[in-house]
């Protein structure tokens, strides 16, 4: 494979179609998922206690729980939701976006794949989800770190699974990510774009909340003596798309992605063959194998920092080299600061 070339963030050029977007599709009809679902009777629950002949009235106590799926009913209901999704996959009666964002195949599976890793293994406890706009775009910029970019998608899950408005998480990822096999299509399913200024203007333009992680390889990579030390933010271009979209800037910090994957080596030669920026030497790897890549079941703490506002600057703002600085600096402060109280207040690694 040839060396990953990793597209800047504040890059403006064109890429010269080395990573393809995919095209929209869009249903016969231009149908929107779930609108011609099987059929489902509709089953009234069953009391908890047996209804006598002469038709005494049930209390609300012997009811099963509003919203319950509990019973036949539920089971029914689950199974035609089932049936309606495979057919709608097979017949190709879904949608994706200009990205490649499947929201259905991310709602009903990816999502559920990924949850029990975030409530059961790394039991991810999130802080100031209320930080994060309802509604419109906003730029959330994270530390990166792990070896493997598992803190992301943990990112996402949070957002997605805790936020009252529902919402979701497009992150921006290295060009590496989309010339892999299978990871390429999953990560286009799940909303992932490239690391590029223009993909990220698009999104926030549209009102989507956007994640960077701006410390790129060199955050996910560095040494596990260097763990919550951030590295450098680049030259501030996720400041400058947050200006001229006059988004908010939502600093976040994650705790306990840094301990899963400790990295006590680094096999360069072996990285320039393989074309990866760097290659892993931890304490399980790769002296066990496959069994080696198991992450550490470490407990996870992710915070969303105050909204940093960009809407009062003026248009020419995004083209002042200093107040790029200033507020980049900002951000990465904030991040750092809050790395620390969190890791002060953490009791242990793993609990």
């Amino acid at each position: 494979m040839a060396d990953a070339k990793v597209i800047p963030f504040d890059d403006d050029r064109s890429r010269g179609g080395a990573v393809q977007r995919p095209q929209r599709r869009r249903s016969a009809g231009n149908r929107r998922p779930g609108t011609d679902s099987v059929p489902v009777r509709e089953v009234q629950p069953l009391p908890t206690r047996a209804v006598p002949q002469d038709d005494v009235p049930v209390t609300p106590e012997e009811q099963p729980p509003e919203g319950s799926q509990g019973g036949e009913g539920g089971l029914e209901r689950r199974i035609a939701g089932g049936l309606a999704f495979l057919r709608r996959r097979l017949t190709g009666d879904y949608e994706v976006d200009d990205f490649g964002y499947d929201e259905e195949l991310t709602d009903q599976v990816l999502m559920s794949l990924l949850r029990p890793l975030y409530e059961k293994y790394f039991r991810v406890e999130v802080k100031g989800i209320e930080n994060i706009p309802a509604e419109g775009g906003a730029l959330i910029v994270a530390n990166h770190s792990g070896t493997l970019p598992m803190d992301g998608l943990m990112m996402q899950v949070a957002v997605h699974d805790n936020h009252p408005a529902g919402r979701h998480l497009r992150l921006l990822a290295a060009d590496l990510v989309f010339m892999l096999p299978v990871v390429n299509e999953l990560a286009r399913k799940l909303g992932h774009t490239l690391a590029c200024a223009e993909d990220a203007s698009r999104l926030l333009e549209q009102g989507e909340l956007v994640g960077v992680m701006p410390e790129g390889f060199k955050g996910l990579g560095k040494p596990f003596a260097d763990r919550y030390k951030l590295q450098r933010f680049g030259r501030g271009g996720f400041v400058s798309t947050a200006l001229r979209a006059g988004t908010p800037i939502v600093p976040c910090s994650i705790v306990g992605a840094e301990e899963i994957y400790p990295m006590i080596g680094n096999a360069k030669t072996v990285a320039r063959l393989l074309g990866f920026p760097y290659f892993p030497i931890t304490p399980t790897f790769p002296w066990l194998g496959p069994l080696g890549a198991v992450p550490l079941p470490t407990k996870w703490t992710i915070q969303f920092g105050e909204p940093i506002p960009t809407d009062g600057y003026p248009p020419e703002a995004a083209e002042d080299p200093m107040l790029m600085f200033n507020l980049t600096d900002q951000v990465r402060e904030q991040i750092q600061h809050t790395l620390y109280k969190l890791l002060v207040q953490r009791r242990s690694v793993f609990f």
